[in-house]
């Protein structure tokens, strides 16, 4: 079985944006030379999400209102997390995104069903942050 690693990084200049990484994971399992395996995304900060669902705008600024309801960032007094800092919305953003997706690969593409993207969601932009590609396989 072979293995392959790479982190995709990111610096989102915003606070919070969704942004879809499927075609830099594609590139990943190219690179891999794995046809049948399975691919790991995930975030490498508690502050950022790696999902799969529909790359559509909609759904994107819905997404941006409903968590902003469950975890709304402002009053930032409200959270006990925030002193001295203000990102705990951000924190449970993360939680109710997720951390990972597993993705199968066959004949060497991922197993999607329909509309299926991978995304990576920022909830305390302004500086790096990485997503781990590990694939493994054959």
């Amino acid at each position: 079985m072979k293995s392959y690693r790479k982190e995709l990084w990111f610096n989102v200049p915003a606070r919070r944006a969704l942004i879809n990484i499927t075609p830099q994971v594609e590139k990943c399992l190219k690179e891999s030379g794995i046809k049948e395996g399975l691919i790991l995304c995930n975030a490498m900060h508690i502050t950022a999400s790696v999902f799969i669902n529909d790359d559509e705008s909609g759904l994107h600024h819905d997404y941006d209102v409903w968590l902003e309801k469950l975890a709304p960032h402002e009053p930032v007094s409200q959270y006990r997390h925030n002193v001295g800092e203000d990102n705990a919305d951000a924190h449970m953003k993360r939680q109710i995104m997720g951390r990972e997706v597993v993705v199968a690969v066959t004949n060497g593409t991922m197993d999607f069903g329909p509309w299926e993207q991978i995304f990576y969601g920022e909830f305390d932009g302004r500086r790096r942050k990485r997503v781990l590609v590990k694939i493994f396989g054959e």
